[in-house]
């Protein structure tokens, strides 16, 4: 089944045409610079850009999909679409309404099925995705229940989101960890506005920390020396590291040292708290054997070797998306997800697609489909 998808639950308008986990198109457009003045994501200019550029992404995707066609878009989503697949949620509210209201018409207008996506499933799965290479043809997508793969668990630190899930199979999710203020990719970004490298800072504060020197400020690690607490928190280590770079100053610029050493400091200590969680979940549950480490915050390949080192003590496979695209919010990771709900029948008819709605607060095993 070829199915395309879109996803608008933040700042990124986002088409994709995917085959079963085979990406073969994923198109962005990116807010980001739009939002910058702003030092995060202002809702009702979020939507009208996404209205304003919708259109323009699916014909793109779709013309990257089929590039030797000379057929019209609608002549392409006639023929070789098969269903259309949608983030219903977790997002921002007015931004997942257009993507929401486009996936309606287009599969009434070309009668096709409508799959309702989660986001976070949707990052979850992302390092389930295959790119569009001359072995496409002869893959075999995982089933729902791969021995090789399953007992997993998955960290997704994408957005407001920072939660650890044990994933049973494709589609049988629990949540041993979450956080209970700030998320990860959230206080990466404020430490970096703090620093006055601006939004978004979290990629922008992974370089400064490899420049920067580790040891040379003290952070509390959050929630140290509670092991049995499954949780994260970053509220206080985001107070301290205020304090601590106010002192630092001691009422003058910051020198670009004194912004790599801090940015460092902040960075290794934020890790720290990830690692004490991820090794008392491994430890819990002994029988794991991969992890999946989705989400914007994946693209940090400081913390992907330091789970990576933790991985391979407890003989687990570290799996992340094959492309840093697929770390950020993208509708070709909802293909994927989509792809398995089509082979289990989870999707609406063209005569039903009103029965969904946006769920800007759905948790990964939120029944958008009763």
């Amino acid at each position: 089944m070829t199915i395309l998808s879109t996803d608008t639950s933040c700042d990124e308008t986002s088409v994709a045409v995917t085959r079963g986990n085979i990406i073969i198109s994923n198109v962005l457009w990116s807010q980001a610079s739009m939002h910058s003045e702003y030092g995060g994501v202002f809702p009702s200019l979020a939507k009208r850009a996404h209205e304003e550029h919708i259109d323009w992404v699916i014909a793109k995707a779709i013309k990257k999909a089929f590039p030797s066609s000379q057929s019209t878009i609608s002549h392409l989503l006639t023929t070789k679409i098969d269903a259309i697949a949608v983030t219903v949620g977790p997002g921002l509210a007015i931004a997942l309404e257009v993507g929401i209201n486009k996936a309606k018409e287009l599969a009434q207008t070309y009668n096709k099925p409508l799959v309702p996506v989660n986001h976070v499933e949707g990052h979850l799965l992302s390092v389930l995705a295959k790119p569009n290479t001359p072995k496409s043809a002869h893959h075999t997508p995982l089933t729902t229940h791969h021995t090789l793969l399953f007992p997993a668990f998955s960290l997704v630190a994408s957005g407001k989101h920072t939660d650890l899930i044990l994933v049973k199979g494709i589609g049988e999710y629990e949540i041993i960890a979450h956080t209970i203020d700030d998320a990860l990719g959230e206080a990466l970004d404020k430490a970096a506005r703090m620093l006055g490298l601006g939004y978004p800072g979290g990629a922008i504060l992974e370089k400064f920390a490899k420049k920067g020197d580790t040891k040379k400020y003290a952070l509390p690690t959050p929630l140290a020396g509670q092991k049995e607490r499954m949780e994260f928190s970053y509220s206080g280590l985001k107070t301290a590291f205020y304090r601590l770079t106010e002192k630092v100053k001691k009422g003058k610029a910051l020198s670009k040292k004194q912004i790599y050493d801090l940015a460092a400091v902040f960075q290794d200590t934020a890790f720290r708290h990830v690692e004490n969680v991820v090794v008392e979940a491994l430890n819990k549950y002994p029988d794991t054997k991969s992890f999946f480490f989705g989400g914007g915050v994946s693209a940090n390949t400081k913390l992907r070797k330091r789970l990576r080192k933790i991985c391979r003590k407890k003989d687990v496979e570290l799996l992340v998306p094959y492309s840093k695209t697929l770390c950020t919010d993208n509708a070709g990771m909802i293909g994927v997800v989509a792809g398995y709900k089509l082979k289990k029948g989870e999707f609406l008819s063209p005569k039903n697609v009103n029965k969904i709605d946006r769920e800007p607060r759905a948790k990964i095993n939120y029944p958008f489909l009763t």
